[in-house]
């Protein structure tokens, strides 16, 4: 904002009782006005970077593999349906919030001061993720650098880290084909590359013996710290640039991996074997579980990302319309995925004459040992290798700059005079602790912490965060309230659909998926390896712990408030007096001139929240039982008419 007027800096002759904060003689009036927080630069840098945001590695890795799994074609009848319940209106949930407030995770509760602790738990649980998904990137720039090359070193056995079991796995042909391989027994040279030489899992005892650092991860990720430092040094201004290339590249690359895949022989055996519908398999509740739980993940409703890029907007950004781009654009996105994928999982398994469940794998293991291996099968294998874990890179590090980006906002709104005029270097401090924290990743048993970080850190407290906001938004601030904020910005109010999403069927899905999980639990297992009951417990303290924040949240908030128990919850429930728009110009209705230090025709409110606290009866405001308002007018009807 910019500085007062020199007529508003002239002291009129008021009580002390009615002056604003920015009329006392003794506060700093330059205090007032944080360092400019920054919006987008460009028209598609939101969109772009949202777009980016939620195509991610998911896309690629889990959806193909989900779908074949569960009913094939089929498994797109729950996958839409779940998407118009869940997907788009709790990313428009998420996005409305960030937009109308324009503030971060954290501070964006002074919608419900109660609820902060849901703001806690979303950084907590962003930055285990950053944690370990920016090793998936340094995996990936490892597979990047070691493309650069005429053979893949990973295309024949014969090399130190490979064992007698290794096996090329390439089909013998006869005049009729492939002749079938028995892979009993055997490993195929991709697999050995991947786990004996790039985790070097065998120099580990399990989880509780990591052992030794392997230099060359530890480079890999100190240079994707290092990347994602230097995108995000200017925050929006720079990362909403870099995602014109991030978010737009990986698509020329998926249609070029696409359109060779469909052009292998046996291609149409594994596109077949992606989209045969079986509808059978939508009588069984785990398929419409396993739908659900694909949107909500591959959207990033609840890491906080969403709601941050959003505050970054003009006020009266169409978000609605960005939001079904991004979400339905997600969407074609994953089923573009799986054609590319399944094309060379099908010429792979005709190669090998195996069937193409045999070649199917999901997460690290399709990314990592069968496409690399289904790579070597191609003419000019490196350069089709490098294009794709180019694209993987591209794909990692959009949502990574989002999660970066969420917690490093956060902070900054919670403490805008001291940070936010240093953000760049608290960016970079943030990326260094992140990156000392992830060096036990780099060790030879770095993968089952890996694993048991990627199990536990958002899973059921993610789930939870989300059910806390949608419930916050909607029954304690209220639906008519927020249709109303959403009108000030947009023009029109969501409709019907919006809101019987948004008070029932998101929250009661959430909360099956919620209860799913907890009756399904499996413990955490990594290949062959199973974790100890110590590792477990750990992840599930880690689940914990993001879901205990938000009581401890509720905690700090009513022992802030003053009065009874009931009372201090209404208070701690009710929105913040700066509750609203960040700019005065904005602020219409109900939000005409509550901003300290405004040329404000309500001073008094600003005052009693110095002092006294205050409560609402309707619209009106009241100060605090011990504010000095009330002890001036004790005992008399009060001339202020409270």
């Amino acid at each position: 904002m910019k500085k007062l007027q020199g007529a508003h800096l002239r002291k009129p002759v008021t009580p002390d009782l009615l002056m604003t904060p920015s009329d006392q003689g003794d506060v700093d009036l330059d205090m007032d006005f944080a360092a400019d927080r920054g919006n987008w630069t460009g028209k598609l840098d939101f969109l772009l970077s949202c777009i980016g945001y939620c195509v991610g590695l998911g896309n690629v890795w889990r959806f193909p593999y989900r779908a074949y799994t569960n009913g094939g074609g089929a498994f797109l009848v729950p996958y839409f349906l779940m998407l118009a319940i869940c997907g788009i209106p709790l990313f428009f949930l998420e996005l409305s919030l960030g937009q109308f407030s324009s503030l971060g995770p954290l501070a964006v509760w002074k919608i419900s001061p109660l609820f902060k602790g849901a703001g806690a738990a979303m950084l907590l649980i962003v930055g285990l993720v950053a944690i370990y998904y920016n090793m998936i990137i340094a995996y990936v720039l490892f597979y990047l650098f070691a493309s650069l090359t005429s053979d893949l070193p990973w295309e024949h056995c014969g090399n130190w880290w490979n064992t007698e079991l290794c096996l090329e796995h390439r089909g013998s042909k006869d005049g009729n084909g492939a002749l079938p391989l028995n892979l009993t027994c055997t490993v195929s040279p991709s697999e050995e590359y991947w786990s004996r030489y790039v985790l070097h899992i065998q120099g580990s005892q399990g989880i509780g013996s990591p052992g030794e650092i392997r230099w060359n991860l530890c480079l890999c990720l100190l240079l994707a710290w290092v990347i994602v430092f230097l995108c995000i040094l200017k925050g929006v201004k720079s990362s909403g640039k870099v995602v014109y290339f991030t978010a737009t590249f990986p698509y020329l690359i998926l249609l070029m991996l696409l359109v060779r895949g469909v052009t292998l022989p046996g291609a149409w055996k594994g596109i077949q074997f992606y989209l045969t519908p079986q509808f059978h398999h939508l009588l069984s509740s785990k398929v419409w579980i396993e739908a659900a739980l694909q949107i909500f993940y591959s959207l990033g409703v609840g890491f906080g990302g969403l709601l941050t890029f959003a505050s970054y907007n003009t006020f009266h950004q169409n978000i609605y319309r960005d939001t079904f781009i991004v979400t339905l654009g997600n969407a074609i996105t994953s089923i573009l995925a799986g054609f590319a994928i399944f094309s060379v999982l099908g010429y792979m398994s005709q190669e090998l004459g195996v069937p193409v469940d045999q070649v199917a794998k999901a997460g690290p293991g399709l990314a990592f040992v069968v496409y690399p291996q289904a790579m070597t099968m191609l003419p000019l294998s490196p350069f089709w290798s490098f294009l794709f874990f180019f694209m993987l890179l591209t794909l990692g590090l959009d949502s990574q700059f989002a999660f970066l980006e969420t917690i490093v906002t956060a902070v900054t709104d919670e403490f805008p005079y001291y940070l936010r005029p240093k953000k760049a270097v608290f960016s970079g401090l943030i990326c260094v602790a992140m990156y000392l924290m992830g060096l036990i990743l780099t060790t030879d048993g770095g993968m089952y912490w890996l694993v048991l970080l990627d199990d536990y850190s958002a899973s059921f407290g993610l789930m939870v965060v989300v059910i806390t906001t949608c419930l916050a938004v909607t029954r304690v601030y209220g639906i008519q309230r927020f249709c109303r904020d959403i009108h000030m910005m947009l023009g029109f109010k969501p409709g019907l659909y919006f809101r019987a999403c948004w008070l029932f069927l998101s929250p009661a899905t959430l909360l099956a998926l919620l209860v799913y999980s907890i009756v399904k639990y499996q413990p955490s297992e990594y290949g062959s390896y199973r974790f100890p009951p110590w590792a477990e417990l750990l992840g599930i303290l880690m689940g914990l712990l993001s879901c205990l924040m938000i009581p401890a949240g509720m905690l700090v908030a009513v022992l802030r408030e003053e009065g009874s128990l009931w009372e201090r919850l209404q208070q701690a429930s009710r929105p913040a007096m700066d509750w609203g728009p960040s700019l005065e110009e904005n602020r219409t209705g109900m939000y005409v001139a509550t901003l300290a230090g405004s040329q404000s025709p309500k001073p008094l409110m600003v005052h009693m929240r110095k002092y006294g606290g205050r409560r609402q009866v309707g619209r009106r405001s009241c100060p605090g039982p011990h504010s000095p308002v009330l002890e001036a007018c004790k005992g008399q009807l009060c001339p202020l008419g409270f």
